[in-house]
């Protein structure tokens, strides 16, 4: 049987892609863009029913607009399992765009499991225009804590769940899944330096300065965030077991991503 892996494009998906086909399993990428991959099958997500045939699990995308089309296809093709990538935010409430999509994924026939990662190390990507432009980093509310989380780790759990398939101790259920240290973002921006020899300035925004320098097409996303960083001032992330009880190894470090990245900055 074949498992299907969407989002083909991502560094997480990819990570997916490359474990289950070392484990011997045969693996249908699928794709928005599939001329970006060659290998890759065309995924629309409004009618997915052409990228689900003869398959018998799925790594899922989180996406509460195309969840529904996603889960009535999933039961037509007589899918067997679902990991969902979805989000921590989604033990936030219901109203969480990654708690609906849980939801309406997991009142399907088939087997479901939900990852739950918070942060992603690979954020700091976003950082680096800034470093090479001009040696600074510059973010509202530099001591919010986070406990960010390895893209490889969130791959190795994805693997662990799929290889074990369903009725394995891990249908209906979510893992939430965190980095293995809660730290601010002046620390990881000094964790930069540290390993990469690069110079970086942290600058601290006022929340004003951000509203003019943070350049978003949806204000109200930016609030959203703007937000949630106020709130992580002082307040270290709870570090999350998923990784170790999926995979059997801790977390990679931040020192681990920056060395798995190099060049980056």
């Amino acid at each position: 049987m074949t498992i299907l892996v969407t989002g083909g494009r991502g560094a997480i998906a990819r990570a997916v892609t490359a474990g289950l086909i070392a484990a011997g399993h045969d693996v249908r990428v699928a794709s928005r863009e599939p001329s970006a991959l060659p290998s890759a099958v065309g995924y629309d997500p409004a009618d997915p029913a052409p990228a689900l045939a003869d398959i018998s699990q799925v790594f899922l995308y989180s996406d509460p607009s195309t969840a529904p089309a996603f889960a009535a296809a999933a039961e037509a093709a007589g899918v067997k399992q679902v990991v969902l990538l979805s989000s921590l935010s989604s033990l936030d409430g219901p109203e969480d765009p990654h708690a609906k999509t849980e939801q309406v994924i997991s009142d399907g026939s088939y087997a479901t499991t939900c990852l739950e990662p918070g942060a992603f190390m690979s954020n700091t990507r976003h950082w680096a225009h800034q470093v090479r432009a001009i040696g600074q980093i510059r973010l509202p509310y530099l001591d919010a804590e986070e406990a960010p989380i390895h893209e490889q780790d969130i791959a190795d759990a994805a693997i662990r769940v799929l290889l074990d398939g369903p009725g394995n101790g891990h249908d209906g259920r979510g893992y939430p899944l965190t980095g293995p240290e809660s730290m601010t973002r002046r620390h990881q921006i000094g964790l930069i330096t540290a390993t990469t020899g690069v110079p970086i300035e942290a600058v601290d925004l006022s929340p004003e300065e951000a509203r003019g320098e943070l350049r978003m097409r949806d204000e109200g996303q930016r609030e959203t965030l703007m937000a949630y960083w106020k709130s992580r001032v002082g307040s270290p992330q709870r570090i999350e077991p998923g990784v170790e009880l999926l995979t059997g190894h801790t977390g990679r470090t931040f020192t681990t991503w920056l060395t798995d990245n190099p060049g980056l900055f």
